[in-house]
């Protein structure tokens, strides 16, 4: 399993973003700003200052969901979630195909995520696009959902064509840098939570809780 999609915010949450959002004037940058050198040539959007109040306390809003929430916790193994930033989209606006940079001034991207904050109604076009071996997946949530895949994977953001895309996008460093190492963590823990809760308690269970901790520990970094 390589990607999660997963409800982080109620769409009275997400929608009380917005509205602060739609309300902020003065604060929006150039997303330019944060990109590498390449990517800096084919992103077009605006990115919220992220030294303002408000930037400050949504980011931390969505930090406190995310280190909460126990099947994103299973799914991401976080040691640490960074670069979290807030980005608007309007008419014209998109991002090229990239691929994220390995290491940030804010710690490693094993796995990145996309929060979004409106509803595909809201918006013509502005698809989170992540190209696979043999597709290229199209992806517009409800308000409040996010997706978190691979920081591997090419993704770009196709051109808005009408009203205004408002996101929430970040990194998790995780202690298993290896995705197919996680994906197998993920697969086992699912598994033993599953059989808890529909037998109990038993000593099988037990060595396989056991056999997961010493795995995250030989994996983990």
């Amino acid at each position: 399993m390589e990607y999660l999609t997963h409800s982080l915010l109620n769409e009275s949450e997400a929608h009380n973003i917005v509205k602060e959002l739609q309300a902020e004037k003065s604060s929006w940058q150039d997303g330019k700003k944060t990109a590498g050198s390449h990517a800096a040539k084919i992103k077009n959007n605006f990115q919220l200052d992220k030294n303002s109040k408000i930037s400050i306390k949504i980011k931390d809003l969505v930090v406190k969901k995310i280190i909460s929430d126990a099947l994103i916790k299973s799914f991401t193994l976080p040691c640490l979630i960074h670069g979290v930033m807030l980005t608007k989209s309007l008419a014209g606006n998109g991002y090229g195909m990239h691929v994220d940079n390995p290491y940030m001034p804010s710690g490693r991207s094993d796995l990145s995520f996309t929060l979004f904050l409106n509803n595909p109604e809201d918006y013509e076009g502005g698809s989170l696009c992540i190209q696979t071996i043999n597709e290229t997946k199209q992806i517009k949530l409800s308000a409040g959902e996010m997706i978190i895949y691979p920081s591997t994977q090419l993704h770009s953001v196709s051109q808005v064509k009408k009203g205004e895309r408002f996101v929430c996008v970040g990194w998790i460093q995780s202690y298993v840098q290896n995705n197919e190492d996680r994906n197998f963590l993920f697969g086992l823990d699912a598994g033993a939570k599953g059989l808890l809760a529909k037998h109990g308690r038993s000593d099988e269970l037990d060595l396989i809780f056991q056999a997961y901790s010493n795995l995250l520990r030989r994996l983990g970094d």
